[in-house]
């Protein structure tokens, strides 16, 4: 079996670290290798099938593995064992025989799990393990994504913006409440009415998480906000603009007040890349807005107009960096991406519901709404009450990642009376009578591109008899298709962490683990690395300045083992009180690890693969947690002495180690 660790982005497979999200890369030329290969196989090459071509599992999975490798990889564990002694728990839970498999019925076991084989090589290169894998570990192998524009080699995330950011009870504490206007809480789901799963980040607006949100989701605040234009990246060595030009620029304007209009919420485009072709189709959502047009006298241009032309004079004026955009950005508010709806039914009860919310903030705002809040803010937060300021209506930020705004800009003026008066409204809760007269939609919402929009769609519907084991390896930049009985998503599991300690004032972290410097595996310089493709960049550990503007995450550098799916009891997951009383019945010896090679997967995530015995300490914990915790699935059913279970576990009772983990 094998274990990973993702070093960037968040895709879990079985065993595997990840180190990096969504990466597109231009790989150095690495022909020694190639080589060293050839010398080592006697001149002759082995070609490996295209990355996309490879099964991941099943016959044809085996057939490829053994025809490739069996000459050059010392197997020391056959693929089967007549003298193991399995379990098989009937129709009521607790009911249990022994029998001893043949090796047919082993195979047939083996086929129906959907899942890769688990061998143990006492010898290997990291060359020839990757290859076995069907993973690409070839230098020049990845396809460049490079624009062609040699001034900018390093694309970033950073940008000026307004915030719609709002503080809830049931989202994250410490999320700012910077919007007064829009109670952006009525247009997600967080009960999960109508949806079924999103991607690890879940909703991005509407007040954030709380930790231990029984989504196990992460508890990142609300990020909320309107992109006016994109700086991008902030290392002047690579084409961006840092942040004092930034400042300096932005200093240097007068900008009055800005008023926002919502115009609708609509879905398609984005999503990721999905579980399987009969898996629910996924995609953004996304609040379309705009900056409404004001002009004075005489004036041909409107002040917004106005503003973007000062706005990139100033960058210029400042040197900005070539990797700054080259036109403003439409404004939008992206709330949730690789949403996957529970059926077509849910999808449009959903967007009527919240475009219906849109249209009485339009009857309440019809000429738009300066965006602020009457509270308090400290800018950059870690600075807490240090740079503690009033917050007020028409502010600009810049915005280092979406989710640390580290400098507020103010306009030049305070709000008219009738400004004012618009822009509380709801803060001073003469809102009711909006909410009693507006009953219908004047707008039309099904707008947008792609085959994935919320018009002409076809009927789907999720089939929870669709699940099977191999969507344990999941793309973090999608949601999950749910097993029978799972009313919600959970992004919770079992696993080892492999974290270190952080001096991150954003982010925390503990060091649990001495053996493994990921920083000798990560490219912060940009050498090889020209984009990540989310928000996240370095999952083991992101720099508080760096370049690329990605969110200063915390080290959660781990190897996921089991995914237990959401700890919230009423939508089919366990308890976690239930889950720790469950964990220390089982009685597993010391876990050793050990790393294989690093790779990019399919999804676009750079991960370092661990090697695992299917017969060690880990590899009994694991068919342990899936006999236990394990959905019931074909005519297997968990069982443990607690009586405690779960319909939401990533993983089937049936399940072990030696037929791929999962």
């Amino acid at each position: 079996s094998n274990k990973m660790v993702t070093i960037a982005k968040a895709a879990a497979v079985a065993a595997a670290l990840t180190i990096l999200p969504h990466t597109s890369a231009k790989l150095a030329d690495r022909g020694r290798f190639e080589a060293a290969k050839k010398q080592r196989q006697g001149g002759r090459r082995i070609v490996a099938q295209p990355r996309k071509t490879l099964p991941i599992e099943g016959p044809k999975y085996r057939a490829t593995r053994n025809h490739n490798f069996k000459e050059h990889v010392s197997v020391a564990a056959p693929l089967y064992q007549t003298d193991t002694a399995t379990t098989r728990t009937g129709g009521v839970r607790g009911a249990t025989e022994k029998v001893v498999d043949s090796p047919e019925q082993f195979r047939r076991q083996l086929s129906s799990q959907l899942s890769g084989c688990c061998y143990n090589y006492q010898s290997y290169s990291a060359m020839d393990m990757c290859a076995m894998y069907g993973n690409d570990c070839e230098s020049g192998e990845q396809p460049s994504h490079d624009s062609g524009d040699e001034d900018c080699s390093q694309a970033g995330l950073s940008f000026i913006g307004i915030s719609l950011s709002v503080n809830t009870a049931m989202g994250n504490p410490y999320s700012f409440q910077l919007c007064d206007q829009f109670p952006m809480e009525n247009l997600i789901d967080r009960n999960y009415d109508y949806v079924m799963s999103m991607d690890e980040d879940g909703w991005l607006v509407g007040g954030g998480y709380k930790s231990f949100d029984y989504s196990g989701k992460m508890p990142y605040i609300d990020s909320s906000h309107t992109e006016l234009l994109r700086i991008g990246s902030l290392d002047p060595e690579y084409g961006g603009t840092s942040i004092e030009q930034v400042y300096d620029a932005m200093d240097s304007l007068s900008f009055p007040p800005f008023a926002v209009f919502p115009e609708y919420v609509k879905g398609g485009g984005g999503g990721g890349s999905g579980d399987g072709d009969n898996s629910v189709p996924s995609s953004d959502i996304t609040l379309i807005v705009s900056v409404v047009d004001s002009y004075t006298d005489y004036a041909s241009y409107s002040t917004y107009d106005d503003f973007l032309d000062n706005l990139f004079d100033a960058m210029d004026a400042v040197g900005g960096g070539a990797c700054m955009d080259d036109h403003d950005t439409d404004p939008h508010v992206s709330m949730s991406r690789g949403v996957k709806f529970k059926s077509l039914t849910h999808q449009q009860k959903y967007f009527f519901q919240v475009n219906l919310e849109v249209a009485v903030w339009q009857s309440m705002y019809p000429k738009g709404v300066v965006i602020g809040s009457k509270g308090y803010a400290s800018f950059p937060p870690e600075s807490k009450s240090a740079n503690k300021m009033y917050v007020g209506y028409g502010n600009l930020y810049f915005f280092f990642d979406r989710a640390n705004i580290t400098k507020a800009f103010l306009p030049n003026r305070d709000l008219t009376d009738k400004e004012l008066g618009y822009a509380t409204i709801y803060s001073s809760g003469n809102a009711g009578t909006y909410y009693e007269e507006t009953t219908t939609i004047d707008f039309d919402y099904n707008k947008g591109s792609g085959s994935n929009d919320n018009s002409d769609q076809e009927y789907y519907e999720h089939n929870p008899y669709g699940w099977n084991a191999r969507m344990a390896k999941h793309d973090m930049t999608d949601g999950w298709d749910l097993p029978p009985g799972c009313e919600q998503e959970g992004e919770t599991f079992l696993g080892i962490p492999l974290s270190q300690y952080s001096d991150s004032k954003l982010q925390g972290t503990r060091s649990f683990q001495d053996q493994f410097d990921f920083e000798t595996l990560l490219d912060r310089n940009f050498t090889y690395i020209q984009k990540f493709g989310t928000n996240h960049g370095w999952l083991v550990g992101e720099e508080v300045d760096n370049g690329a503007g990605s969110i200063v995450d915390k080290d959660t550098a781990h190897i996921p083992l089991f995914y237990t799916g959401t700890l919230n009891p009423d939508m089919g997951g366990i308890d976690l009180k239930d889950l720790i009383k469950v964990m220390e019945t089982i009685d597993f010896g010391e876990l050793y690890i050990k790393p294989a090679f690093v790779f990019q997967d399919d999804d676009g995530s750079i991960k370092l693969q661990f090697e695992a015995d299917a017969s060690s300490a880990l590899g009994y914990l694991y068919n342990s947690l899936c006999s236990m915790l394990g959905i019931t699935w074909n005519y297997e059913s968990p069982y443990n002495s607690l009586g405690l279970y779960s319909n939401c576990a990533m993983h089937a009772a049936g399940d072990r180690a030696k037929y791929g983990c999962g």
